[in-house]
């Protein structure tokens, strides 16, 4: 732990701390350490200001394009979940391909898409 936080890279500062500690998960699973500055002041009433938003940074330069590839490639691939739909092979309904079942009659939508 001999580097020093203004070493540290930001690779996403965002209001929303689900979306940031989902990013962190990401990262350290690949191996790339990662630490939350402004974790705490999320929950502060009435902070608003983006510089004191939460914010996802690396700890190492190194890790710096293996880290925004694996979060690009993971927002690629939302986009492209959210922009596409399934048929359901019972009812024949359409859904939103990030359901998991089918809003009309509740069966499984894995692996359907239209």
């Amino acid at each position: 732990m001999g580097e020093s936080h203004s070493a540290m890279i930001e690779l996403l500062r965002q209001r929303d701390l689900t979306k940031i500690n989902y990013y962190q998960s990401l990262l350290e699973a690949a191996g790339i350490p990662t630490f939350i500055r402004n974790e705490n002041l999320s929950t502060t009433e009435g902070v608003s200001i983006p510089d004191f938003f939460p914010a996802l940074c690396i700890l190492n330069d190194a890790d710096e394009a293996a880290a925004v590839e694996l979060m690009r490639r993971d927002m690629d691939q939302a986009e492209q979940v959210a922009d596409g739909e399934i048929t359901c092979a019972k009812c024949s309904e359409v859904s939103p391909a990030n359901f998991g079942s089918c809003w009309n009659c509740g069966t499984a939508l894995e692996g359907m898409m239209a």
